[in-house]
């Protein structure tokens, strides 16, 4: 199983920016994806963006698109959300994800196919 240990998370203000990072260790695969999934108190887990590891292929949500870039260090081993122009409703805790084997990229939207997960890192977006 993989570990992911997030990191970045913090207060800004709205049309403000956050970077926050995803660290991969333990058995990690580059022939796998990542994603990023948010929760916010009283609503369910959603899905964020996702890649896979190889950068083939990406995912956004419709409500991040345009405003959120997922990227990856492979030397590293780190995937990381750029988030622009943040809103009050971006609010979350925002967890990372790592799949195994390399799903197709129709499936990386959902919280099954992935095995592995971070604890999260606190966004807070104020008005």
């Amino acid at each position: 199983q993989v570990q992911l240990i997030e990191s970045g998370g913090g207060l800004v203000q709205a049309g403000g920016s956050l970077r926050v990072a995803c660290l991969a260790s333990g058995r990690t695969s580059t022939s796998g994806a990542v994603g990023w999934f948010r929760q916010a108190p009283g609503k369910e887990r959603e899905f964020v963006a996702a890649m896979s590891w190889n950068g083939a292929r990406t995912l956004y949500a419709d409500s991040v698109k345009g405003r959120f870039t997922i990227s990856r260090d492979n030397a590293k081993s780190t995937v990381y959300l750029q988030m622009n122009t943040l809103k009050p409703e971006d609010t979350a805790n925002y967890y990372c994800a790592a799949s195994r084997g390399n799903p197709i990229l129709s499936s990386l939207g959902r919280i099954e196919t992935y095995g592995s997960w971070g604890q999260g890192t606190q966004v807070t977006v104020s008005s």
